[in-house]
């Protein structure tokens, strides 16, 4: 070695523990540690109590892959959605996640392309072959549903977003009792001429507002306008804004979501108008920003984070034998911010 060379050393890889360290420790076999892992019934509660203590202590964490072959369970859960760019998907998707993590699950997740029947069946057979016990699908489209209809599954199955589509073991918040809330506002602040700006034809929660918007309309014996069918974006809300400033026969709109409001509110203030003082507008969703726009909006809240919870527990009760789930729905909320008033006479 030259003179004045310097010498770097790496220090010593430091293994992690695995679980037979955790069986030398708690003076067990092996075996035995791996039944306490499984929660076997045949294990004493002194000796599950020391394997756990030394587990804590030394931080030792389950190969989830080993105890799949040892198990036959992968304790694995897929999700299948075809949307995850949407606050609703991606704030649901994030809850599963968290949800499964702390049931002790695993969770691996699968986009779709297109929701056309071969995109669907090349998603769950990637899922399948990762061993998944269940699977929840976040599909907010018709068409995923018919494609759904078609397949054979033998595993337990949580669908969310499927209002009116009698999907079994489906989770959904009631798309149309929110926009009933929605609409029904407005018409409780005296405005007789109500615009609907809805979702894109074929998504099932577009379906749904527009026909609880149409249910209140009809109800209070209103004038119907026929429904302005959007893309769920403010760009959109913007355009279409403009337009019906064309005709200005309306005192109200009631947005398919909050991004389109959000647009609308725009189109609105630069053509002078004041929200709500001319126009009240409602959105639906409750999206972070939403308390934010100028003016704030009125909205319908819906609880996405906890019908990415409850499909969790939903799908962890049926493959454990603990429940046996139908379908359920979240009834959402009305939150009233400054963007409505009383209708001007």
């Amino acid at each position: 070695m030259k003179p004045g060379t310097t010498v770097t050393m790496e220090p010593p890889k430091v293994r992690a523990p695995n679980i037979r360290d955790v069986a030398r420790l708690a003076g067990v076999s092996y075996q035995t540690v791996s039944r306490v892992l499984n929660n076997a019934e045949s294990i004493k509660p002194s000796t599950k109590q020391r394997v756990l203590e030394v587990i804590e202590q030394i931080g030792y964490r389950p190969n989830q892959a080993a105890r799949a072959l040892v198990t036959s369970k992968s304790r694995t859960i897929g999700v299948l959605t075809s949307q995850t760019a949407h606050y609703g998907p991606t704030t649901s998707l994030h809850a599963i996640e968290d949800a499964a993590r702390e049931a002790g699950y695993l969770i691996t997740t699968t986009s779709l392309s297109t929701s056309d029947q071969g995109s669907i069946t090349e998603g769950l057979e990637h899922l399948m072959a990762q061993a998944i016990e269940g699977l929840v699908v976040i599909a907010p489209q018709v068409r995923v549903f018919d494609a759904f209809r078609q397949l054979a599954l033998t595993i337990p199955l949580v669908t969310l977003d499927s209002t009116g589509q009698d999907a079994p073991r489906s989770l959904s918040v009631d798309q149309i009792a929110g926009a009933r809330m929605a609409t029904n506002h407005l018409i409780e602040l005296g405005h007789e001429d109500i615009v609907h700006v809805a979702g894109p034809r074929d998504w099932i929660e577009a379906e749904a507002r527009m026909r609880g918007f149409l249910d209140a309309i009809n109800a209070a014996d209103l004038r119907t306008h026929r429904p302005v069918l959007g893309d769920w974006t403010a760009d959109f809300g913007y355009h279409v804004g403009t337009e019906l400033l064309d005709f200005r026969d309306f005192t109200a709109v009631f947005a398919g979501n909050d991004q389109m409001a959000l647009g609308l509110l725009h189109a609105f203030r630069n053509a002078g108008l004041d929200v709500p003082g001319d126009i009240s507008v409602v959105g639906f969703d409750d999206i972070p920003e939403a308390r934010h726009f100028f003016p704030p909006l009125t909205t319908v809240r819906q609880d996405f984070a906890e019908l990415g919870r409850r499909s969790i527990a939903l799908l962890v009760g049926e493959i454990e034998g603990e429940e046996d789930l139908d379908h359920a729905q979240i009834l959402p909320e009305l939150i009233v911010r400054e963007s409505t008033a009383r209708a001007r006479r």
